[in-house]
């Protein structure tokens, strides 16, 4: 437990201890639970954290590398 102050824009700096003991990267996701808000650390690449999670005959890498073709290929209009 800390007690920390915001700063003048309303940031607070989760003190080192915290961030290494719970492996808080460059991303966290902010949940406002009410009375309280939740930080949760995400994964610096999301795919990377999926690997392993699934059964497919495919290597992940190139199951992600389809996704991101066909990601690019709609947003193109194709």
């Amino acid at each position: 437990m800390s007690v920390v102050e915001l700063d003048d824009k309303g940031r607070i700096t989760i003190p080192k201890r915290i961030r290494t003991s719970l492996k808080i990267g460059r991303k966290v996701l902010i949940i406002n639970a009410g009375d309280h808000v939740k930080i949760i650390p995400l994964p610096e690449d999301p795919f990377e954290a999926l690997e392993g999670a699934f059964s497919v005959e495919k290597p992940f890498s190139e199951l992600r590398r389809e996704a991101e073709a066909l990601a690019e290929e709609e947003a193109l209009g194709g």
